[in-house]
């Protein structure tokens, strides 16, 4: 993501590129030496060219020899821009502030994850009551030299006296599941591997918890396909090969399993996924007879979400005959779909997320990409609005139905993230945690525009921008999206978009489709053979900034991640004279082969698979690997990726560089640089973030000449 800062009075220096005579000099750049071969892979009558191939081992000696010596050139680049070290120390000094993470409450007890400033990960502490001085439980720091330990999740016992938390290494999604006891600060002899894409949900009786694992990889454990996601019993003090089998599916090996233990401890509520595909089954098991399985929803056509219960009747969330979503009432004795109490409707708005807390429901709902809170009574009737300081993002309101209190985490572009605590009874917000970050915001101003896409669909965009901004064409902008997976982009506050405002830059984040926004319409969209919309959409509001002359190409950037690293690659490749400067992250850049990855099958329900031809043909158009053209004058590029992400390998980022470099025929450099001990960004140590921050910052002012 991105951030801001009015740089040129910090830095107390004029802009100097002696160093390689202008901004384009990759001309004098010689590229290391990528190695092709004659592999051709035939898809539906239509010869594809694969020429490195051999880049997707990544423990294979050609490649590590690729890799230090792309890392050397890189690196040996961005070292002779003279603010490069500046902008580190400045990102030092705006990242060493105190953070809260969201507070919660178990059995008395108040959790939350907290930062001193510099510290790579955040640590673990626990108020008796609140006022008092929290205590230390669990600091991740400790467990690793350059912190790249990271605390996955921790989930307290029913009683809060046991910790179960999750440990990844070096960025990678493997998590391994340890348990603390609270009162003495042991760690217990319990110890679960395999474990990805799940936490833990414990019995009441705080006698052991629920859990997704895999099967140990046979071999490539950053490269072998995820498959047969099982459900196990853990019972505390026990080997985790004792654990008990609950649920799988071996008929059904693509299907994902998260499951979870209603609060009155009677039903085990399983969510069944189809890899990234948003609708899902809910499945449920009475805990005191396990073996039995009741399938309730089961269609897989709609995205179902459960709430709470009452007994046999319980309450979901879903899009099923709402777009938008709603919340509805099952009996599990008459589960038929003709028996459906709806409670709320579907609302104009857009409804993320429902929790039961404090005998009333809250519903976070998403309006024009910002937050707003309203609370029901059990009944469904409306009760209130919460107001919220300014436009901006809510999440958390996590607790038990009998609760007297609740705690929520309010941010935006300009304003760091607050913790606020909600009284139910006298139904007030007060500020719990409120962060002193080293910089004023408030000569910043957020605006939300509407523009028009290529075929006329209105799309929202956030500028954030000093007060003063002035319309001549000449800020640099660096633009941002995502557009996939149904996710929401909502506003956020970032040390890095904070850092490039007070440089003097514009952030700018478009709403494009294929995101959540407006709901699974909004969604689908921009997925499957719609894909070309999230391209459009992105190429609109890059047209809109240089229209509204807020910018101009030679002044305009633009960044993504993963699903948005696929989103800014397709950008550049289909109107490469329309950017100043690119930056893809962990991007997914091959189509064609994406899905023999990891998890990367699991995205097919999102983009399609080349083994089908219809498929085919639209992944093959804008793949932006296989797209690029030689002969052509591409933007300067600085492509980002870890040497142990196991979600996007980093075969797409390191074969898109090797081609983009052997196609280039302009100046512009192409640059990748590869972080070690690293994934898909979860986790990397505070550290590795300010590197990599002070070394993307230092490349988009050199190429956008700030």
């Amino acid at each position: 993501m991105v951030y801001k800062i009015f740089f040129l009075s910090i830095l107390g220096v004029v802009m100097n590129f002696s160093a390689f005579g202008s901004s384009k000099e990759s001309k004098v750049l010689v590229y290391p030496k990528s190695r092709q071969d004659a592999q051709v892979d035939v898809y539906h009558g239509i010869a594809v060219k694969d020429p490195y191939r051999y880049l997707e081992d990544p423990d294979k000696e050609e490649t590590k020899t690729w890799v230090k010596a792309q890392n050397q050139l890189t690196f040996d680049y961005l070292s002779q821009i003279p603010q490069r070290e500046k902008i580190r120390k400045r990102l030092e000094s705006l990242w060493n502030y105190e953070r809260y993470g969201l507070v919660f409450k178990k059995a008395g007890r108040y959790f939350f994850s907290k930062n001193n400033g510099l510290q790579n990960q955040s640590a673990v502490y626990i108020f008796e009551k609140l006022g008092e001085t929290p205590s230390l439980l669990l600091d991740p720091n400790k467990l690793s030299d350059n912190g790249t330990v990271a605390l996955n999740f921790y989930i307290p016992s029913e009683d809060g006296k046991l910790l179960a938390y999750g440990l990844s290494q070096a960025g990678s999604d493997w998590v391994d599941i340890k348990v603390l006891d609270i009162e003495t600060g042991k760690e217990l002899s319990d110890h679960l591997k395999w474990i990805k894409f799940s936490e833990v949900s414990w019995l009441p009786d705080s006698s052991g918890f629920y859990y997704s694992c895999y099967e140990k990889p046979e071999e490539g454990v950053f490269e072998s396909l995820n498959v047969n996601q099982k459900i196990y019993f853990h019972q505390i003090g026990h080997p985790q090969k004792e654990d008990l089998l609950v649920y799988e599916r071996p008929d059904h090996k693509e299907w994902f399993f998260s499951s979870h233990v209603t609060e009155d401890g009677k039903f085990l509520v399983i969510s069944v996924l189809k890899g990234s595909a948003s609708e899902n089954a809910i499945f449920y098991k009475k805990i005191d007879e396990i073996k039995t399985t009741y399938e309730l929803f089961s269609k897989f056509d709609a995205k179902v979400k459960y709430v709470g219960n009452e007994e046999n009747l319980f309450w979901f969330q879903t899009d099923k005959g709402a777009h938008k979503g709603r919340i509805i009432e099952v009996d599990l004795n008459f589960p038929e779909e003709g028996n459906w109490k709806e409670l709320i409707p579907e609302s104009v708005d857009t409804l993320q997320d429902a929790t039961l807390i404090g005998e009333q429901f809250v519903l976070t709902y998403l309006k024009d990409v910002h937050s707003q809170i309203h609370f029901f009574n059990l009944d469904g009737s409306f009760q209130k609005e919460l107001i919220l300081p300014s436009l901006g993002a809510v999440r958390g309101f996590s607790g038990k139905k009998l609760d007297f209190e609740t705690f929520y985490i309010f941010t935006s572009f300009t304003s760091p993230e607050t913790v606020y605590r909600y009284d139910f009874e006298s139904k007030k917000s007060e500020i719990f945690f409120q962060p002193t970050f080293p910089l004023s915001l408030k000569e910043f101003e957020i605006k939300q525009v509407f523009y028009s896409s290529l075929d006329g669909t209105k799309i929202p965009m956030f500028i954030v921008s000093r007060k003063d901004l002035l319309l001549d064409g000449k800020n640099p902008v660096l633009l941002a999206g995502y557009g996939g997976f149904n996710i929401s982009v909502e506003p956020f506050f970032s040390t890095e978009v904070a850092a490039w405002l007070e440089m003097g830059g514009v952030f700018v984040l478009a709403n494009i489709r294929g995101g959540g926004e407006y709901g699974e319409a909004w969604h689908s969209a921009g997925n499957l053979e719609n894909k070309q919309n999230c391209f459009d959409d992105f190429i609109s509001a890059a047209e809109w900034l240089i229209s509204e002359k807020i910018t101009s190409p030679s002044k305009l950037a633009i960044y993504g991640g993963s699903n948005g690293g696929l989103l800014v690659g397709a950008c550049m490749i289909q109107r490469p004279e329309l950017f100043g400067a690119v930056v893809p992250a962990v991007g997914v850049l091959d189509m064609l082969r994406y899905q023999k990855f990891t998890i990367g099958w699991a995205w097919v329900p999102e983009y399609g698979s080349s083994e089908k031809a219809n498929q085919f043909a639209y992944l093959y158009k804008y793949s932006p690997l296989h797209n690029i053209q030689s002969g052509t004058a591409y933007p300067p590029t600085l492509i980002l990726t870890g040497d142990h992400d196991d979600r996007v390998v980093p075969a797409h980022s390191f074969k898109f560089a090797a081609t983009m470099q052997g196609a280039q025929e302009g100046e512009s450099p192409i640059l990748i640089r590869i972080e070690t001990s690293a994934g898909h960004g979860a986790g990397k140590p505070i550290s590795k973030v300010i590197d990599e921050t002070a070394d993307k910052l230092a490349f988009l002012i050199k190429q956008l000449q700030m």
